[in-house]
Protein backbone atom coordinates (compact mmCIF):
# COMPACT_ATOMS: atom_id res chain seq x y z
CA UNK A 1 0.00 0.00 0.00
CA UNK A 2 2.97 2.40 0.96
CA UNK A 3 4.34 1.42 -2.23
CA UNK A 4 1.32 2.68 -4.28
CA UNK A 5 0.76 5.94 -2.71
CA UNK A 6 4.70 6.51 -3.06
CA UNK A 7 4.25 5.95 -6.84
CA UNK A 8 0.91 7.90 -6.85
CA UNK A 9 2.71 10.65 -5.22
CA UNK A 10 5.54 10.26 -7.49
CA UNK A 11 3.07 10.52 -10.64
CA UNK A 12 1.33 13.78 -9.14
CA UNK A 13 4.80 15.21 -8.95
CA UNK A 14 6.05 14.28 -12.01
CA UNK A 15 2.51 15.69 -13.47
CA UNK A 16 2.68 18.61 -11.82
CA UNK A 17 6.37 19.37 -12.41
CA UNK A 18 5.54 19.01 -16.45
CA UNK A 19 2.98 21.35 -16.33
CA UNK A 20 4.93 24.08 -14.93
CA UNK A 21 7.31 24.11 -17.46
CA UNK A 22 7.93 27.08 -19.67
CA UNK A 23 9.94 26.98 -23.49
CA UNK A 24 12.18 29.11 -24.56
CA UNK A 25 10.19 31.33 -26.66
CA UNK A 26 6.92 31.45 -23.92
CA UNK A 27 9.47 32.93 -21.57
CA UNK A 28 10.80 35.69 -24.16
CA UNK A 29 7.48 36.69 -25.89
CA UNK A 30 6.35 37.42 -22.13
CA UNK A 31 9.18 39.03 -21.14
CA UNK A 32 8.91 40.92 -24.30
CA UNK A 33 5.75 42.05 -23.79
CA UNK A 34 6.09 43.19 -19.77
CA UNK A 35 9.00 44.73 -20.83
CA UNK A 36 7.21 46.69 -23.38
CA UNK A 37 4.18 47.23 -20.95
CA UNK A 38 6.66 48.85 -18.11
CA UNK A 39 8.44 51.08 -20.57
CA UNK A 40 5.69 52.97 -21.30
CA UNK A 41 3.20 52.30 -18.09
CA UNK A 42 5.68 52.44 -15.36
CA UNK A 43 6.34 55.76 -13.46
CA UNK A 44 9.85 55.69 -13.57
CA UNK A 45 10.65 53.76 -16.67
CA UNK A 46 8.49 56.10 -18.47
CA UNK A 47 9.89 59.06 -17.23
CA UNK A 48 13.46 58.22 -18.21
CA UNK A 49 14.80 57.00 -14.32
CA UNK A 50 16.66 53.67 -15.77
CA UNK A 51 18.47 52.51 -18.88
CA UNK A 52 15.78 50.49 -20.02
CA UNK A 53 18.00 48.56 -22.72
CA UNK A 54 20.26 47.73 -20.01
CA UNK A 55 17.69 46.60 -17.64
CA UNK A 56 16.70 44.71 -20.44
CA UNK A 57 20.45 42.73 -20.79
CA UNK A 58 20.50 42.26 -17.33
CA UNK A 59 17.46 40.64 -16.65
CA UNK A 60 17.36 38.11 -19.91
CA UNK A 61 20.23 35.81 -18.42
CA UNK A 62 17.82 35.44 -15.20
CA UNK A 63 15.08 34.81 -17.15
CA UNK A 64 17.21 32.37 -19.30
CA UNK A 65 17.87 30.07 -16.12
CA UNK A 66 14.24 30.30 -14.69
CA UNK A 67 12.95 26.67 -15.57
CA UNK A 68 9.49 26.96 -14.21
CA UNK A 69 6.17 29.13 -14.74
CA UNK A 70 7.20 29.99 -10.99
CA UNK A 71 10.50 30.84 -11.06
CA UNK A 72 9.65 32.68 -14.34
CA UNK A 73 7.16 35.07 -12.40
CA UNK A 74 9.33 35.37 -9.46
CA UNK A 75 12.05 36.84 -11.60
CA UNK A 76 9.70 39.56 -13.28
CA UNK A 77 8.21 40.28 -9.50
CA UNK A 78 11.19 40.70 -8.29
CA UNK A 79 12.62 42.54 -11.09
CA UNK A 80 9.63 45.20 -11.04
CA UNK A 81 10.03 45.56 -7.67
CA UNK A 82 12.97 46.89 -7.96
CA UNK A 83 11.97 49.84 -9.77
CA UNK A 84 11.02 51.15 -6.87
CA UNK A 85 7.38 51.46 -5.38
CA UNK A 86 4.47 53.02 -7.84
CA UNK A 87 2.40 55.21 -5.57
CA UNK A 88 -1.15 54.82 -5.98
CA UNK A 89 -3.18 57.90 -7.51
CA UNK A 90 -6.31 58.52 -7.89
CA UNK A 91 -8.43 57.16 -10.42
CA UNK A 92 -7.44 58.61 -13.93
CA UNK A 93 -10.70 60.80 -14.91
CA UNK A 94 -11.10 60.44 -18.95
CA UNK A 95 -12.70 63.76 -20.19
CA UNK A 96 -16.35 62.96 -21.53
CA UNK A 97 -15.25 64.57 -24.58
CA UNK A 98 -12.94 61.67 -25.23
CA UNK A 99 -13.91 58.70 -27.97
CA UNK A 100 -11.86 56.22 -27.73
CA UNK A 101 -11.12 54.08 -30.85
CA UNK A 102 -10.61 50.46 -28.97
CA UNK A 103 -9.52 47.85 -31.39
CA UNK A 104 -6.20 47.97 -30.76
CA UNK A 105 -6.53 47.95 -27.56
CA UNK A 106 -5.94 44.92 -25.52
CA UNK A 107 -3.92 44.46 -21.99
CA UNK A 108 -5.33 41.01 -21.34
CA UNK A 109 -2.68 39.02 -21.38
CA UNK A 110 -2.00 40.55 -17.85
CA UNK A 111 -4.65 38.62 -16.61
CA UNK A 112 -4.78 35.46 -19.11
CA UNK A 113 -0.72 34.79 -19.40
CA UNK A 114 -0.78 31.30 -18.15
CA UNK A 115 2.43 31.59 -17.02
CA UNK A 116 1.93 34.55 -14.76
CA UNK A 117 1.62 34.04 -11.04
CA UNK A 118 -1.53 36.16 -9.62
CA UNK A 119 0.93 38.04 -8.18
CA UNK A 120 2.94 39.28 -11.37
CA UNK A 121 -0.65 39.35 -13.02
CA UNK A 122 -2.09 42.00 -10.23
CA UNK A 123 1.42 44.10 -9.80
CA UNK A 124 0.99 44.72 -13.83
CA UNK A 125 -2.25 45.60 -13.19
CA UNK A 126 -2.08 48.22 -10.80
CA UNK A 127 0.62 49.46 -12.72
CA UNK A 128 -1.76 49.91 -15.48
CA UNK A 129 -4.21 51.47 -13.34
CA UNK A 130 -1.92 54.16 -12.10
CA UNK A 131 0.25 54.59 -15.03
CA UNK A 132 3.05 57.18 -15.59
CA UNK A 133 0.98 60.49 -16.52
CA UNK A 134 3.54 63.04 -18.11
CA UNK A 135 6.48 63.27 -21.39
CA UNK A 136 6.85 59.74 -22.16
CA UNK A 137 10.86 59.58 -22.39
CA UNK A 138 10.82 57.00 -25.53
CA UNK A 139 7.56 57.94 -27.33
CA UNK A 140 6.93 61.79 -28.78
CA UNK A 141 3.69 62.79 -30.89
CA UNK A 142 4.26 65.19 -34.02
CA UNK A 143 2.95 68.09 -33.57
CA UNK A 144 -0.30 68.62 -35.56
CA UNK A 145 -0.05 65.39 -37.41
CA UNK A 146 -0.47 62.95 -34.24
CA UNK A 147 1.68 60.09 -35.33
CA UNK A 148 4.66 59.27 -33.16
CA UNK A 149 8.30 59.51 -33.70
CA UNK A 150 11.08 57.63 -31.43
CA UNK A 151 13.56 59.54 -28.28
CA UNK A 152 16.21 58.30 -26.49
CA UNK A 153 16.19 55.26 -28.29
CA UNK A 154 19.17 53.11 -29.77
CA UNK A 155 19.74 53.16 -33.20
CA UNK A 156 23.15 51.19 -33.03
CA UNK A 157 22.81 47.62 -34.85
CA UNK A 158 22.94 44.81 -32.41
CA UNK A 159 25.92 42.46 -31.96
CA UNK A 160 25.14 39.83 -34.02
CA UNK A 161 26.72 37.12 -31.93
CA UNK A 162 25.02 38.27 -29.12
CA UNK A 163 21.30 36.69 -28.68
CA UNK A 164 20.61 39.19 -26.26
CA UNK A 165 21.61 42.49 -27.90
CA UNK A 166 19.24 40.98 -30.93
CA UNK A 167 16.28 40.49 -29.12
CA UNK A 168 16.43 44.33 -27.94
CA UNK A 169 16.25 45.09 -30.84
CA UNK A 170 13.66 43.29 -31.89
CA UNK A 171 11.45 43.55 -28.68
CA UNK A 172 11.88 47.69 -29.34
CA UNK A 173 10.39 47.58 -32.24
CA UNK A 174 7.61 44.88 -31.24
CA UNK A 175 6.42 47.28 -28.88
CA UNK A 176 6.76 50.67 -30.69
CA UNK A 177 4.19 48.47 -33.42
CA UNK A 178 2.09 46.83 -30.44
CA UNK A 179 1.57 50.24 -28.69
CA UNK A 180 1.79 53.11 -31.64
CA UNK A 181 0.61 51.05 -35.10
CA UNK A 182 -3.35 52.12 -35.33
CA UNK A 183 -3.95 49.61 -38.17
CA UNK A 184 -2.86 46.60 -35.60
CA UNK A 185 -6.46 45.70 -35.51
CA UNK A 186 -6.17 44.68 -39.32
CA UNK A 187 -3.20 42.11 -39.48
CA UNK A 188 -4.17 38.84 -41.31
CA UNK A 189 -1.66 37.56 -38.80
CA UNK A 190 -2.21 37.95 -34.49
CA UNK A 191 1.03 40.26 -33.45
CA UNK A 192 1.33 38.36 -30.50
CA UNK A 193 1.77 34.96 -32.65
CA UNK A 194 4.00 37.03 -35.56
CA UNK A 195 6.25 37.93 -32.02
CA UNK A 196 6.50 33.98 -31.26
CA UNK A 197 7.16 33.14 -34.96
CA UNK A 198 10.14 35.93 -35.36
CA UNK A 199 11.90 35.26 -31.36
CA UNK A 200 13.63 31.65 -33.00
CA UNK A 201 14.70 33.30 -36.24
CA UNK A 202 16.38 36.41 -34.51
CA UNK A 203 18.34 33.78 -32.23
CA UNK A 204 19.48 31.82 -34.65
CA UNK A 205 21.07 34.49 -37.33
CA UNK A 206 24.41 34.72 -36.69
CA UNK A 207 24.97 37.83 -39.22
CA UNK A 208 23.47 40.51 -40.41
CA UNK A 209 22.00 39.42 -43.35
CA UNK A 210 20.17 36.80 -41.18
CA UNK A 211 18.96 38.95 -38.78
CA UNK A 212 17.65 41.87 -41.02
CA UNK A 213 16.21 38.94 -42.68
CA UNK A 214 13.99 37.76 -40.05
CA UNK A 215 12.86 41.84 -39.20
CA UNK A 216 12.22 41.92 -42.72
CA UNK A 217 9.42 38.90 -42.52
CA UNK A 218 8.40 40.49 -39.02
CA UNK A 219 7.53 43.69 -40.71
CA UNK A 220 5.99 42.08 -43.48
CA UNK A 221 3.37 41.19 -41.31
CA UNK A 222 1.98 44.34 -40.89
CA UNK A 223 -0.44 43.98 -43.68
CA UNK A 224 0.25 47.98 -45.08
CA UNK A 225 1.48 49.78 -47.90
CA UNK A 226 3.14 52.10 -46.46
CA UNK A 227 5.70 49.74 -44.71
CA UNK A 228 9.15 49.73 -46.39
CA UNK A 229 11.83 48.00 -45.24
CA UNK A 230 15.64 49.04 -46.41
CA UNK A 231 18.55 47.88 -45.18
CA UNK A 232 21.86 49.60 -46.10
CA UNK A 233 24.68 48.09 -47.78
CA UNK A 234 26.84 48.63 -44.98
CA UNK A 235 24.51 46.61 -43.21
CA UNK A 236 25.19 43.51 -44.98
CA UNK A 237 27.61 41.02 -44.85
CA UNK A 238 28.20 41.29 -48.44
CA UNK A 239 27.49 44.16 -50.93
CA UNK A 240 25.63 43.12 -53.44
CA UNK A 241 25.37 44.31 -56.96
CA UNK A 242 21.61 45.67 -58.55
CA UNK A 243 20.83 45.01 -61.71
CA UNK A 244 17.43 45.93 -63.76
CA UNK A 245 15.22 45.07 -66.59
CA UNK A 246 15.30 47.95 -69.31
CA UNK A 247 11.35 48.09 -68.52
CA UNK A 248 8.25 47.99 -66.36
CA UNK A 249 5.52 46.01 -65.95
CA UNK A 250 2.38 44.39 -64.51
CA UNK A 251 1.68 41.29 -62.80
CA UNK A 252 -1.94 40.21 -64.92
CA UNK A 253 -3.15 36.65 -64.52
CA UNK A 254 0.17 35.07 -63.11
CA UNK A 255 2.01 36.62 -65.82
CA UNK A 256 4.15 39.98 -66.25
CA UNK A 257 3.64 42.39 -68.97
CA UNK A 258 5.62 44.99 -70.29
CA UNK A 259 3.74 48.23 -70.02
CA UNK A 260 7.10 50.97 -70.55
CA UNK A 261 10.26 50.77 -72.02
CA UNK A 262 12.95 51.96 -69.56
CA UNK A 263 16.00 52.27 -71.78
CA UNK A 264 15.38 51.91 -75.65
CA UNK A 265 18.57 50.49 -76.68
CA UNK A 266 18.71 47.38 -74.49
CA UNK A 267 14.98 46.95 -74.99
CA UNK A 268 15.64 47.56 -78.76
CA UNK A 269 18.60 45.00 -78.27
CA UNK A 270 16.84 42.29 -77.10
CA UNK A 271 13.62 42.87 -79.09
CA UNK A 272 11.37 44.22 -76.27
CA UNK A 273 8.16 45.95 -77.13
CA UNK A 274 5.66 47.15 -74.31
CA UNK A 275 2.74 44.23 -74.45
CA UNK A 276 5.31 41.53 -74.56
CA UNK A 277 4.69 38.49 -71.57
CA UNK A 278 7.36 37.47 -69.54
CA UNK A 279 6.32 33.82 -68.18
CA UNK A 280 10.08 32.92 -66.00
CA UNK A 281 12.52 34.77 -64.61
CA UNK A 282 15.85 32.71 -64.12
CA UNK A 283 13.91 29.38 -64.54
CA UNK A 284 10.72 30.48 -61.77
CA UNK A 285 7.41 31.12 -62.80
CA UNK A 286 5.72 33.85 -62.12
CA UNK A 287 3.14 32.21 -59.55
CA UNK A 288 6.06 30.74 -58.28
CA UNK A 289 7.46 34.15 -57.47
CA UNK A 290 4.01 35.46 -56.39
CA UNK A 291 3.95 33.07 -53.74
CA UNK A 292 8.10 33.02 -53.04
CA UNK A 293 8.18 36.54 -51.73
CA UNK A 294 5.03 36.82 -49.74
CA UNK A 295 6.98 36.87 -46.56
CA UNK A 296 9.24 39.65 -48.14
CA UNK A 297 6.86 42.63 -49.23
CA UNK A 298 4.47 44.18 -46.68
CA UNK A 299 1.50 45.12 -48.55
CA UNK A 300 -2.47 45.88 -47.46
CA UNK A 301 -4.09 43.95 -50.06
CA UNK A 302 -3.12 41.34 -53.48
CA UNK A 303 -3.13 44.33 -55.66
CA UNK A 304 -0.41 46.55 -53.86
CA UNK A 305 1.53 43.14 -53.28
CA UNK A 306 1.71 42.23 -57.00
CA UNK A 307 2.67 46.20 -57.76
CA UNK A 308 5.93 46.36 -54.95
CA UNK A 309 6.49 42.56 -56.16
CA UNK A 310 7.06 44.05 -59.95
CA UNK A 311 10.43 46.05 -58.37
CA UNK A 312 11.63 42.39 -56.90
CA UNK A 313 11.85 40.28 -59.80
CA UNK A 314 12.69 42.99 -62.50
CA UNK A 315 15.47 43.59 -60.03
CA UNK A 316 18.75 41.10 -59.66
CA UNK A 317 21.94 40.77 -57.96
CA UNK A 318 23.67 39.30 -60.90
CA UNK A 319 24.61 40.71 -64.45
CA UNK A 320 23.22 37.81 -66.36
CA UNK A 321 19.19 36.53 -66.29
CA UNK A 322 17.13 34.43 -67.67
CA UNK A 323 13.94 35.60 -69.23
CA UNK A 324 11.36 33.60 -70.68
CA UNK A 325 9.10 35.14 -72.97
CA UNK A 326 5.56 34.31 -74.26
CA UNK A 327 4.29 35.74 -78.01
CA UNK A 328 1.85 34.05 -80.33
CA UNK A 329 1.85 31.32 -78.44
CA UNK A 330 4.58 30.34 -78.90
CA UNK A 331 7.66 30.31 -76.04
CA UNK A 332 11.30 31.54 -75.86
CA UNK A 333 13.91 32.16 -73.62
CA UNK A 334 16.35 34.78 -73.65
CA UNK A 335 19.88 34.61 -71.84
CA UNK A 336 19.82 39.17 -71.19
CA UNK A 337 22.56 41.15 -69.80
CA UNK A 338 20.89 43.79 -66.92
CA UNK A 339 22.73 46.59 -66.19
CA UNK A 340 23.06 49.41 -63.25
CA UNK A 341 19.86 51.49 -62.55
CA UNK A 342 21.19 54.31 -65.20
CA UNK A 343 21.95 52.39 -68.06
CA UNK A 344 18.96 50.65 -68.01
CA UNK A 345 16.84 53.26 -67.20
CA UNK A 346 18.83 55.36 -69.41
CA UNK A 347 15.15 57.00 -70.61
CA UNK A 348 15.29 59.37 -67.78
CA UNK A 349 18.54 60.65 -68.18
CA UNK A 350 18.49 61.42 -72.18
CA UNK A 351 17.30 64.22 -73.08
CA UNK A 352 13.79 63.70 -75.26
CA UNK A 353 13.69 60.42 -74.40
CA UNK A 354 10.38 60.34 -72.45
CA UNK A 355 7.15 61.68 -73.94
CA UNK A 356 6.58 64.63 -71.80
CA UNK A 357 3.01 64.72 -69.94
CA UNK A 358 0.30 66.71 -70.53
CA UNK A 359 -1.18 68.45 -67.07
CA UNK A 360 -4.78 68.85 -68.19
CA UNK A 361 -6.12 68.83 -72.03
CA UNK A 362 -9.23 69.14 -73.22
CA UNK A 363 -10.28 65.48 -75.20
CA UNK A 364 -13.12 64.75 -77.33
CA UNK A 365 -16.98 65.88 -76.95
CA UNK A 366 -16.22 68.22 -74.72
CA UNK A 367 -14.68 66.40 -71.75
CA UNK A 368 -11.64 67.34 -69.59
CA UNK A 369 -8.62 65.17 -68.58
CA UNK A 370 -6.10 66.31 -65.32
CA UNK A 371 -2.87 64.10 -65.00
CA UNK A 372 -2.89 64.43 -61.13
CA UNK A 373 0.41 63.04 -61.06
CA UNK A 374 2.05 66.36 -62.86
CA UNK A 375 -0.05 69.09 -62.42
CA UNK A 376 1.03 71.72 -59.69
CA UNK A 377 -0.83 74.61 -57.66
CA UNK A 378 0.36 77.25 -59.82
CA UNK A 379 -1.02 75.02 -62.93
CA UNK A 380 -4.57 74.81 -61.37
CA UNK A 381 -5.72 79.15 -62.56
CA UNK A 382 -5.05 77.64 -66.10
CA UNK A 383 -6.62 74.22 -65.75
CA UNK A 384 -9.57 75.80 -64.17
CA UNK A 385 -10.23 78.33 -67.06
CA UNK A 386 -9.71 75.93 -69.73
CA UNK A 387 -12.09 73.09 -68.43
CA UNK A 388 -15.01 75.15 -66.39
CA UNK A 389 -17.32 74.48 -69.40
CA UNK A 390 -16.94 71.12 -69.85
CA UNK A 391 -19.40 68.07 -69.36
CA UNK A 392 -17.07 66.13 -67.20
CA UNK A 393 -13.92 66.50 -65.63
CA UNK A 394 -11.32 63.04 -65.74
CA UNK A 395 -8.99 63.60 -62.77
CA UNK A 396 -6.37 60.80 -63.68
CA UNK A 397 -4.66 59.42 -60.07
CA UNK A 398 -2.75 56.54 -60.74
CA UNK A 399 -0.28 57.94 -59.67
CA UNK A 400 1.29 60.45 -56.73
CA UNK A 401 -0.93 64.07 -56.90
CA UNK A 402 1.52 67.06 -55.78
CA UNK A 403 -0.93 68.30 -52.69
CA UNK A 404 -3.42 70.18 -55.02
CA UNK A 405 -6.26 68.59 -53.78
CA UNK A 406 -7.61 72.06 -51.86
CA UNK A 407 -8.40 74.28 -54.85
CA UNK A 408 -9.64 71.54 -56.69
CA UNK A 409 -11.96 70.61 -53.96
CA UNK A 410 -13.04 74.05 -53.81
CA UNK A 411 -13.35 74.03 -57.34
CA UNK A 412 -15.70 71.33 -57.83
CA UNK A 413 -17.50 71.25 -54.48
CA UNK A 414 -21.27 73.42 -53.86
CA UNK A 415 -20.46 73.42 -50.02
CA UNK A 416 -18.44 72.75 -47.15
CA UNK A 417 -17.88 68.86 -46.79
CA UNK A 418 -16.30 66.90 -44.27
CA UNK A 419 -14.81 63.82 -46.41
CA UNK A 420 -12.28 62.32 -43.60
CA UNK A 421 -11.58 61.47 -40.06
CA UNK A 422 -8.70 59.88 -38.02
CA UNK A 423 -7.68 57.94 -34.91
CA UNK A 424 -4.62 59.40 -33.45
CA UNK A 425 -2.69 57.35 -30.34
CA UNK A 426 -3.40 58.77 -27.12
CA UNK A 427 0.21 58.90 -25.25
CA UNK A 428 -1.41 59.27 -21.70
CA UNK A 429 -2.91 55.52 -22.29
CA UNK A 430 -0.59 54.15 -24.27
CA UNK A 431 -2.44 51.37 -26.94
CA UNK A 432 -5.40 53.46 -26.57
CA UNK A 433 -6.07 55.61 -29.94
CA UNK A 434 -8.80 58.50 -30.23
CA UNK A 435 -11.31 59.26 -33.00
CA UNK A 436 -10.15 62.93 -33.86
CA UNK A 437 -11.20 66.04 -35.90
CA UNK A 438 -11.58 65.43 -40.01
CA UNK A 439 -10.56 67.49 -42.76
CA UNK A 440 -13.46 69.60 -44.51
CA UNK A 441 -13.18 70.69 -48.31
CA UNK A 442 -15.39 73.44 -50.30
CA UNK A 443 -17.36 76.35 -49.21
CA UNK A 444 -20.49 77.72 -50.29
CA UNK A 445 -20.10 78.22 -54.08
CA UNK A 446 -22.42 79.61 -56.58
CA UNK A 447 -20.30 78.92 -59.30
CA UNK A 448 -18.46 75.48 -58.83
CA UNK A 449 -17.80 73.03 -61.48
CA UNK A 450 -21.31 71.62 -62.60
CA UNK A 451 -20.35 68.60 -64.82
CA UNK A 452 -19.62 64.83 -63.99
CA UNK A 453 -16.38 64.61 -61.59
CA UNK A 454 -14.60 60.67 -62.56
CA UNK A 455 -11.50 59.49 -60.51
CA UNK A 456 -9.61 57.29 -62.36
CA UNK A 457 -7.41 55.01 -59.66
CA UNK A 458 -5.31 51.81 -59.30
CA UNK A 459 -3.13 50.04 -57.15
CA UNK A 460 -0.50 52.68 -57.64
CA UNK A 461 -3.20 55.25 -55.57
CA UNK A 462 -1.56 55.20 -52.31
CA UNK A 463 -1.97 57.69 -49.14
CA UNK A 464 -2.36 61.20 -50.52
CA UNK A 465 -4.38 59.94 -53.82
CA UNK A 466 -6.88 57.85 -51.29
CA UNK A 467 -6.93 60.94 -49.79
CA UNK A 468 -7.60 63.32 -52.47
CA UNK A 469 -10.13 60.73 -53.72
CA UNK A 470 -12.01 60.86 -50.74
CA UNK A 471 -12.14 64.39 -51.25
CA UNK A 472 -13.32 64.46 -54.49
CA UNK A 473 -16.03 62.44 -53.62
CA UNK A 474 -17.81 64.55 -51.31
CA UNK A 475 -19.03 66.77 -55.01
CA UNK A 476 -22.09 64.01 -54.84
CA UNK A 477 -21.48 63.95 -58.39
CA UNK A 478 -18.03 61.74 -58.63
CA UNK A 479 -17.76 58.28 -59.95
CA UNK A 480 -14.74 56.13 -59.24
CA UNK A 481 -13.29 54.25 -62.10
CA UNK A 482 -10.76 51.63 -61.97
CA UNK A 483 -9.46 49.73 -59.29
CA UNK A 484 -8.41 48.49 -56.03
CA UNK A 485 -6.45 51.09 -54.48
CA UNK A 486 -3.23 50.71 -52.00
CA UNK A 487 -5.33 50.75 -49.11
CA UNK A 488 -2.97 52.78 -47.21
CA UNK A 489 -4.19 55.79 -46.27
CA UNK A 490 -2.50 59.29 -44.27
CA UNK A 491 0.49 59.98 -43.07
CA UNK A 492 3.52 58.16 -42.45
CA UNK A 493 5.78 57.41 -39.06
CA UNK A 494 9.88 57.33 -40.23
CA UNK A 495 11.71 55.50 -38.25
CA UNK A 496 15.99 55.22 -39.29
CA UNK A 497 18.55 53.06 -37.45
CA UNK A 498 21.73 52.23 -38.15
CA UNK A 499 21.50 49.44 -40.20
CA UNK A 500 17.83 49.88 -42.02
CA UNK A 501 15.52 52.54 -42.31
CA UNK A 502 11.61 51.72 -42.08
CA UNK A 503 7.65 53.51 -41.80
CA UNK A 504 4.21 52.47 -41.20
CA UNK A 505 0.94 54.44 -41.37
CA UNK A 506 0.69 56.47 -38.61
CA UNK A 507 -2.80 57.18 -38.12
CA UNK A 508 -6.01 56.17 -38.98
CA UNK A 509 -8.56 57.30 -41.70
CA UNK A 510 -11.75 56.97 -42.28
CA UNK A 511 -14.60 58.13 -44.04
CA UNK A 512 -17.25 60.50 -41.94
CA UNK A 513 -19.15 57.66 -41.03
CA UNK A 514 -16.25 55.59 -39.72
CA UNK A 515 -15.65 53.46 -42.97
CA UNK A 516 -12.24 52.07 -43.19
CA UNK A 517 -10.53 52.51 -45.85
CA UNK A 518 -6.95 51.12 -45.03
CA UNK A 519 -6.21 48.10 -46.75
CA UNK A 520 -9.40 48.15 -48.32
CA UNK A 521 -8.64 51.59 -50.27
CA UNK A 522 -10.98 53.62 -51.95
CA UNK A 523 -14.15 51.28 -53.61
CA UNK A 524 -14.78 52.11 -57.39
CA UNK A 525 -18.06 52.71 -58.37
CA UNK A 526 -17.14 51.07 -61.99
CA UNK A 527 -14.17 48.41 -61.52
CA UNK A 528 -11.84 47.67 -64.55
CA UNK A 529 -8.57 46.38 -64.70
CA UNK A 530 -6.06 46.69 -67.76
CA UNK A 531 -5.78 43.13 -69.87
CA UNK A 532 -2.97 42.00 -71.44
CA UNK A 533 -4.47 42.22 -74.73
CA UNK A 534 -5.28 45.92 -74.15
CA UNK A 535 -2.02 46.59 -73.05
CA UNK A 536 -0.72 45.15 -76.56
CA UNK A 537 -3.09 47.48 -78.63
CA UNK A 538 -1.52 50.00 -76.77
CA UNK A 539 -5.70 51.16 -75.46
CA UNK A 540 -6.17 52.69 -71.72
CA UNK A 541 -9.09 50.72 -70.52
CA UNK A 542 -9.78 52.22 -67.69
CA UNK A 543 -9.71 55.65 -69.38
CA UNK A 544 -11.81 54.08 -72.08
CA UNK A 545 -14.57 53.15 -69.43
CA UNK A 546 -14.86 56.62 -67.96
CA UNK A 547 -15.71 57.76 -71.68
CA UNK A 548 -17.69 55.44 -71.77
CA UNK A 549 -19.19 56.20 -68.46
CA UNK A 550 -19.61 60.56 -69.25
CA UNK A 551 -21.56 59.63 -72.56
CA UNK A 552 -23.61 56.89 -71.20
CA UNK A 553 -24.27 57.51 -67.93
CA UNK A 554 -23.74 53.85 -67.64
Amino acid sequence: MKKVILLLLLVSSQIVSANSKITETEKLTATCKVWGFLKYYHPKVANGDFNWDQQLLEILPKIDKAKTKEEFSLVLENWIDTLGEVKAIAPIVVSKDTDYFDKNFDLSWISKNKNFSKRLSKKLKFIEENRFQGTLFYIEGKEHVGNVALKNESYKNPDFKDQNSKLRLLFMYWNLIEYFFPDKYQMDQKWDTTLEKTIPLVIKSENADAFYGAMKKLVSKLDDSHVEFFIYPTTASTTKIKRYFPADGKIIEEKLVVTEILGDSLAQAYDIKIGDVITKINDKTIKELILENKDMICASNEASYLDKLVKIILLSNSDTVKVEFLKDGQYSTKTMTWFNYHDSHRNEFKKGAQKKKEKFKLLENNIGYVNMGVLKDRNIPDMIETLKATKAIVFDMRNYPNGTYQEIGRFINPQEKEFAIYTRPDLSYPGKFVWSGGTSIGFENKDHYKGKVIVLLNEKSVSQSEWTAMCFQTTGNTTIIGSQTAGADGNVSEFDFEGFHTLFSGIGVFYPDRRETQRIGIVPDIEVKPTIKGIQEGRDEVLDRALLFVESGK
